[in-house]
């Protein structure tokens, strides 16, 4: 079985921030993801965090809530400096929190322009802080339109032209269904390249067994790739309580 982690972005989302934390170590989680955690002071999240022993897997960056705009610029070629300076904001998050993973959100953008900006803010962040790793991740157009990044060809593509080991392939189930049809085939032909997964239903985007995705072939495909890290459950729950639409994760526990 997976290892499981609480994005508590979404889940626990009926908590205040802070509470979420102790919810998800109540919930048997041992690591965490917090989406954008700018809005906070560095020290409160990282007091929750300590204070009940979790491990942080996961920021994104550029911070959105904090600049303003859309879902990431690192694709647009106009706002290269921006990023620049933003990244080393989130550079300083990610040490504090002992962040795992950075997923450099692409945002808007097209063209060979795009493409050339997105490789070289990739590469410049990755050698900035070569002891950070760094992930994209395809998003799909009907929830993010006109994001740069949106096929899973095209980010082998990019993280073989950024040619950075500390840069790699961030899987989510929800958008390879919502982008390719079929999440397990995306799996078996790109989760090789995969240092972090993500997951929710498609298309509802709540907890599994609400759509087509069939979640046990898809966790048993990644146990036998042999893939160690964190598998995260980033959904929005169906249920007011977060805790009660963990059935999914009890059942596997409990087989």
């Amino acid at each position: 079985m997976p290892k499981f982690a609480a994005n508590l972005s979404m889940l626990f989302a009926e908590l205040p921030y802070l509470d979420r934390f102790s919810a998800a170590a109540a919930a048997g989680f041992e690591a965490v993801e917090v989406l954008f955690p700018y809005e906070f002071a560095a020290k409160e999240t990282q007091r929750a965090l300590l204070a009940n022993g979790l491990e942080l897997l996961l920021i994104n960056a550029p911070p959105p809530n904090y600049t303003g705009g859309d879902p990431g610029y690192a694709a647009v070629p106009e706002q290269a400096d921006r990023f620049q300076r933003d990244i080393r904001r989130v550079l300083r998050y990610a040490d504090m929190l002992k962040a795992g993973r950075i997923h450099v959100m692409a945002g808007p953008a097209k063209g060979d322009a795009a493409r050339q900006t997105f490789v070289q803010n990739l590469q410049a962040a990755a050698d900035s802080a070569p002891q950070q790793q760094f992930t994209i991740e395809p998003l799909n157009n009907g929830d993010f339109p006109g994001y740069f990044l949106d096929d899973y060809n095209l980010a082998a593509d990019i993280l073989d032209e950024v040619g950075r080991d500390n840069v790699t392939l961030q899987f989510d189930a929800y958008h390879a269904q919502l982008i390719h049809g079929d999440a397990l085939k995306v799996w078996e032909a790109f989760g090789d390249r995969a240092t972090h997964v993500q997951f929710a239903a498609a298309p509802s985007r709540c907890e599994p067994g609400n759509g087509p995705l069939d979640f046990d072939a898809l966790f048993a495909a990644i146990d036998d790739s042999g893939y160690s890290g964190w598998v995260s459950a980033e959904y929005t729950p169906s249920t007011p309580r977060t805790e009660d639409s963990l059935r999914w994760m009890r059942a596997l526990q409990a087989a």
